[in-house]
């Protein structure tokens, strides 16, 4: 019995290990951030790292100023600091709870980047990053 149950165990972790490897290919890696600045004109591209569901860095911008820069995680497509929100805090709540979003608190455009925390569609606590044109959630991250 406890070989059987050790052996769907291993069956189990070998399965979700397996998605965990898919899910992280579905994502942009580390060399993949770094050249996709460079060929939109960023130089001096730096302190490359994944944090709170997104990717971010610190390059020179083609005017030559120093910029820090998120990336979406999938699609690579680049958020500066100073990038202007084309909606309100009306409209990030409003796209949030169209999406299932619960508990929405503490929404801010920080950064470039709308911030929010809320309840996710499954009922998970998260800090979701939103997209400063649309209000595309673009990553989310458990509490």
């Amino acid at each position: 019995m406890q070989r059987q149950f050790r052996t769907a165990l291993l069956a189990m972790a070998t399965v979700f290990g397996a998605a965990g490897m898919v899910q992280a290919q579905d994502t942009l890696t580390a060399p993949q951030v770094r050249a996709q600045l460079e060929a939109q004109g960023f130089t001096n591209v730096h302190d490359v790292k994944f944090d709170n569901g997104m990717w971010e860095a610190d390059a020179t911008s083609a005017d030559g100023k120093r910029t820090e820069l998120r990336l979406d995680p999938r699609t690579g497509t680049v958020y500066p600091d100073t990038a202007v929100s084309q909606l309100s805090e009306a409209d990030v709540r409003a796209k949030l709870s169209t999406a299932g979003y619960s508990n929405v608190h503490d929404v801010k455009f920080d950064d470039g980047m709308w911030k929010a925390d809320g309840k996710s569609p499954n009922g998970r606590n998260v800090e979701v990053r939103l997209d400063p044109t649309n209000g595309d959630v673009i990553a989310e991250k458990r509490d």
